[in-house]
């Protein structure tokens, strides 16, 4: 029987609007090189995975209207995770266990050959009060790579598997692996009666029956409030938890408001099921950046992809939009002297082309354009060097036309880095600007800023530090410059990425 015929009408409704929908974004209305939705919303990545040969990406998607809405699954595919494909649309809320949203989930081969999908389904119970409440369960889909089926025996994880004091309102995003001796396991995020996260360890021989192992971590209201969407993997000889978190209080530079990502970074006994945390650290210090997931690719490499935006400004668009939401440039992780880093993935090098280079510009106190240093998609690496004596302040900016700019701006005597959007056209009181405290020898710094029409991402000393932000400047604004306030010399590489 041709699978296509067993697909819920929710399912066939979503692919057929999106076939007809997406018909009507051009291309160039589009991240070059950055994954945005089919049509219409998408927010965190799902199930990104590696399956007969293909990277596979899923999406939280809602495809009829560019704001949050019933959660779908959409999926794209891509041999260098730059170059994406669109599938149909994978999952829908068809199913009384879903049909408040498909929520984020992860993906696994199976033995079989089978892609399994692990998600959180979405409903409403009724309440002793009368009242409506959601509850959320964890499920499973089987599929082939384009069409998913959901197993009849769903859900999989209940309320009747938390422990005691745990939310079955706050249960979510399952990450599934399979241990080496056949054993599959999973984290998922809940919260306790206190309001605050943790991340909850099960176990299961067959994938269909779980039993709960332990609370691998908790919060203890350290790191904001709901924990969402972990992720753990081992990286050089470390264990890593990564956690988004909802709600956060700063704490100097190194957290923000609002939502953000952290790592834990320790030991993981794999016989107890407990994490035990060394150090931790912010992810990405920007404006844009959540719910990452990571892979392991064939080729060793442990590379994560996140949203590229944040739950305090993704609403703010009109409606007429056709699609919003976009996830990050893939990033290779790594440690260095016990921090985690990232750099782009090593395939965008691909993408480079009229390579312009630029060395020891001299700038004092006023701004410069440099000749083919110029563009929306583009590879800029700079190093910046103090000139007779300290300077006060060295900056770029991006996006540039007589009216829009976006910049990034140094200051050596304080150690802090500032991505700044407020002129890029933006008409909300939204943020614009965060500052991270970051490492320079007397003034000495380098950047390098990966720019893709819709965004930006400043990877600062080679990875040590990244700060990612949308930019929903027009176009047409591709002028760069540089300035100093004080005297420096500067190395430029620019390179147009093209696809």
């Amino acid at each position: 029987m041709d699978e296509l015929n067993t697909l819920s009408r929710a399912m066939l409704d979503a692919r057929h609007y999106e076939t007809n929908q997406s018909a009507f974004i051009m291309p160039e209305d589009r991240p070059a090189f950055h994954l945005s939705p089919r049509v219409g919303w998408m927010n965190d990545p799902n199930g990104f995975s590696f399956y007969n040969g293909q990277y596979h990406l899923f999406y939280q998607y809602h495809p009829y209207d560019s704001h949050w809405g019933p959660m779908h699954w959409g999926h794209a595919v891509s041999s260098d995770l730059l170059h994406w494909e669109y599938l149909p649309a994978a999952l829908a809320p068809d199913m009384p266990y879903d049909y408040g949203g498909c929520f984020s989930g992860t993906a696994l081969t199976l033995p079989d050959g089978r892609h399994a999908l692990m998600y959180t389904g979405v409903a409403d119970k009724i309440t002793r009060h009368g009242g409506r409440q959601q509850v959320q369960t964890q499920n499973l889909a089987f599929g082939d790579g384009l069409n998913y089926a959901k197993f009849p025996g769903n859900p999989v994880i209940t309320a009747e598997d938390l422990p005691a004091g745990a939310s079955d309102e706050h249960f979510r995003d399952p990450k599934l692996w399979q241990e080496p001796d056949g054993r599959y396991r999973c984290v998922i995020a809940s919260r306790d009666n206190e309001g605050g996260g943790q991340v909850l360890l099960y176990e299961s021989e067959d994938l269909v029956s779980w039993r709960l192992i332990r609370k691998a971590a908790e919060n203890h209201n350290r790191l904001g409030l709901m924990w969402e969407c972990p992720d753990l993997f081992r990286l050089d000889g470390q264990d890593v938890l990564l956690v988004s978190a909802q709600d956060m209080l700063p704490q100097g530079f190194e957290y923000h408001n609002g939502d953000g990502v952290f790592c834990l970074i320790g030991t993981f006994d794999p016989e107890s099921g407990e994490f035990r945390e060394r150090a931790n650290q912010a992810v990405d210090y920007g404006i844009d950046f959540y719910a990452p997931q990571t892979i392991l690719t064939p080729d060793g490499r442990r590379v994560m992809v996140g949203w590229l935006m944040n739950w305090d400004t993704c609403n703010q668009h009109y409606r007429n939009y056709p699609w919003f939401g976009q996830m990050s440039l893939p990033r290779e992780l790594f440690f260095r002297d016990g921090v985690l880093c990232q750099r782009p993935i090593r395939e965008l090098e691909q993408l480079r082309a009229d390579r312009v280079c630029c060395e020891n510009v001299e700038i004092r106190g006023e701004k410069v354009s440099l000749p083919g240093v110029d563009g929306r998609q583009l590879d800029l690496e700079l190093e910046v060097f103090p000139l007779d004596g300290p300077y006060q302040r060295f900056s770029v900016w991006f996006a540039q036309d007589e009216q829009f700019h976006t910049g990034v701006s140094f200051r050596p005597h304080e150690s802090v880095l500032k991505i700044d959007r407020k002129f890029s056209g933006s008409r909300r009181a939204i943020i614009h600007q965060r500052r991270a405290k970051v490492a320079h020898k007397n003034g000495a710094i380098r950047l390098r800023l990966i720019l893709d029409r819709f965004s930006a991402e400043v990877f600062v000393n080679d990875g040590e530090k990244v700060m990612s932000l949308a930019v929903d400047t027009p176009v047409t604004a591709d002028r760069i410059s540089f300035f100093a306030d004080g005297a420096v010399r500067l190395n430029v590489k620019a390179s147009h990425l093209t696809k």
